[in-house]
């Protein structure tokens, strides 16, 4: 209510009423589209303030209802509501899900042809459209910025805000063309940023960033209260592993960094006896999507996955985020982490720390800063691989196989990646996440030659048949095809119409490129000769002085043995008057310390006693056995520990089976 007293201390009764009318009118769409009665706490306020103008700052944590920040005030004016999005998978499901809510909305991202983003654009201009997501590297483009005019945009959106600062641990330059959109559209048009991570200097160098006109912050705690957190120091990741799902009941997630482990660590829990599965970004949609939901609908108990699965996941009742791997940043590991507990119930999160842990982070460093001559020998070679002339390919896009691209040359594929990441921070290139690229298709033979081979092979003939209707051009040049919608007219499989493709082009009877995710290699300038390649000391010496410093954060909230975890994490964040939890990992240690072994063994025994007769809660052991709460949770987080008990589906303990 802090906004709406400030706010009507200015206001005649008149104008008083009208803002109630409003707060009523917002009340209904959220209960309209997405089916909730009130609202969490500072979405309103957001509303509120977006609503009457005012560029605006939300930093909400992660699961805090970010999207109906704008999602509500957008359904309730005329006009389009312009969200810039980092990540094309994260705008295609956001995309997706108000579709289903009845609700207009489209996107624009450098994965889209010209001719799809015109379709688009003309879509929203005459279709009614509530929202267009776009990502940010289209937002400088000439086309963009003449288009985007004949658009009625009431309210811009950045998502992801924190990626608009130098300080923050997930830069994107593209984000800095935003500032460059707010002089294209009308300048009464507010601007809200929203974000769950921001220190405070990147909070001030957002609203730098975006021009607000004022400063205006609305920011929710950080601290979670039904969130544990726990850094457990061994060497036996996996072992260790399958205790915590041994011994806590629920879904979860599980971070590691490279895509191989995922398969590895799921295959592992589900060889002993938990249902798991794993997820990374390079695998096929269709896959990603079936994965999601078994796991979103409780038939698949654990996902294994990389960073790349979790944003826009809308699960609250994931009870425990396990990292194996240090993240790179507290950032990072307060956003993974966060999505355990939204449900507001009792959650863990647990990063599992071994020796060797902080060595490796470290090691990192000179993996990710690649040396200078390094990075311009790789902007050379790049013009090579793409035959791109010096001053030409200024906003020209090319699928980009790395992986190809460093076989050529014989680079380290880690290396390379982080050179073009240094390019792309110097203002060269930009290189967006991994995309679809649609399968293609040509024929390689004549007419008459492709008639004889029907009439020879009639098996095929309707394949080739479906195929030369739904498509022109084939023997032209190469098309893009549908295997989804091919197999759809000739009711079978994906798969069947993949196979025999394959087939036809062995036999040398079509030229097929499947469809294959690969990022999008985009020139921002036109490409200069090596003389006059430049890697500025922001894209390079403060960079990696930055991530030295995020790396250390993290390798110190892994290490402390002293510090509460969430006073440390939300000190980090900027938040002074703290408390420990008392519950964390390090507080429980504390605690334990102060217990005589016989106090605790006493209490630990009554405890096993209490719940042979029945489940209980941390608070019913302690008013049973008539001890202090605090003692008794620290036994509780012991005995969990060491196998002998767990939570059961109820969230109550209960002895397990030795």
């Amino acid at each position: 209510m802090g906004f709406l007293r400030y706010a009507c201390s200015a206001l005649y009764p008149s104008e008083i009423a009208f803002l109630l009318m409003n707060n009523s009118r917002y009340q209904d769409i959220l209960k309209q589209y997405w089916g909730y009665d009130d609202f969490r706490p500072l979405q309103l306020d957001i509303i509120r303030s977006v609503s009457s103008g005012r560029d605006t700052l939300g930093l909400m944590p992660t699961g805090g209802g970010k999207s109906i920040t704008f999602q509500v005030p957008a359904m309730a004016r005329e006009g389009i509501c312009l969200v810039v999005s980092p990540l094309i998978a994260l705008m295609k499901d956001q995309v997706e899900n108000l579709r289903a809510q009845g609700i207009k909305a489209a996107a624009i991202h450098s994965g889209m042809t010209a001719t799809e983003m015109l379709t688009t654009f003309e879509n929203c201009e005459y279709g009614d459209f509530k929202f267009l997501y776009v990502s940010p590297e289209r937002l400088g483009t000439e086309f963009f910025r003449i288009r985007i005019r004949l658009l009625n945009v009431t309210l811009l959106v950045v998502d992801e805000a924190h990626c608009i600062s130098q300080w923050g641990y997930d830069f994107r330059p593209s984000y800095l063309k935003i500032a460059d959109l707010r002089d294209v559209l009308p300048e009464n048009i507010p601007v809200l940023a929203l974000t769950a991570t921001a220190t405070p200097e990147v909070v001030d160098d957002i609203q730098e960033k975006l021009h607000f006109k004022e400063k205006n912050v609305f920011r929710k705690s950080f601290e979670r209260k039904n969130l544990t957190y726990l850094v457990r120091h061994t060497e036996d990741k996996m072992g260790y592993l399958l205790k915590i799902f041994t011994h806590i009941s629920g879904t979860g997630i599980v971070y590691v960094r490279s895509r191989r482990r995922t398969k590895e660590i799921s295959d592992f829990l589900c060889q002993n006896g938990i249902a798991a599965d794993y997820f990374h970004a390079g695998l096929p949609n269709e896959e990603k999507d079936a994965k999601q939901a078994a796991w979103k609908k409780g038939e698949c108990r654990v996902i294994v996955a990389t960073n790349a699965f979790g944003m826009g996941i809308d699960k609250a009742d994931v009870r425990v985020v396990v990292h194996t791997d240090l993240p790179d940043s507290l950032e990072a590991y307060f956003q993974e982490a966060g999505r355990a507990g939204r449900d507001e119930l009792r959650a863990y999160a647990v990063l599992l720390f071994a020796d060797m842990d902080a060595a490796k982070l470290k090691r990192r460093i000179a993996d990710n800063f690649p040396k200078t001559d390094f990075v311009k020998q790789v902007y050379q070679n790049l013009a090579n691989y793409l035959t791109l002339a010096v001053g030409g390919g200024c906003e020209a896009a090319f699928p980009f196989d790395i992986a190809d691209f460093c076989k050529v040359w014989h680079y380290s594929i880690n290396q390379t990646f982080h050179a073009l990441k240094i390019l792309e921070y110097a203002g060269y290139i930009e290189l967006t996440d991994e995309i679809d690229n649609p399968s293609k298709l040509m024929f390689s033979v004549s007419r008459e030659e492709l008639y004889s081979f029907r009439i020879q092979n009639r098996r095929l003939d309707t394949l080739i048949e479906v195929v030369l209707r739904s498509y022109t051009g084939l023997f032209a040049s190469p098309v893009h095809i549908n295997e989804t919608i091919i197999a759809q007219h000739l009711k079978t499989t994906r798969q069947q119409v993949y196979d025999d493709l394959v087939m036809l082009s062995k036999m040398h009877i079509v030229n097929y490129i499947p469809l294959k995710k690969m990022p999008l290699l985009i020139y921002t300038q036109s490409r200069v000769d090596n003389d006059s390649l430049v890697i500025p000391k922001s894209a390079y010496h403060d960079r990696k002085a930055r991530y030295e410093k995020r790396i250390n954060a993290i390798i110190e909230y892994a290490s402390t043995s002293e510090v509460c975890l969430h006073e440390l994490l939300l000190h980090y964040f900027g938040e002074s008057h703290t408390h420990p939890c008392g519950q964390c990992s390090v507080c429980l240690s504390k605690r334990k310390r102060r217990l005589s072994p016989e106090n605790f063994k006493q209490i630990e025994t009554q405890i096993m006693q209490m719940l042979a007769i029945a489940p209980a809660t941390v608070a019913g052991l302690s008013q049973q056995i008539n001890a202090d709460e605090e003692h008794v949770a620290t036994a509780v987080r012991m005995l969990i520990d060491n196998g002998y008990i767990g939570y059961n589906s109820q969230m109550k303990l209960e002895r397990l089976k030795t």
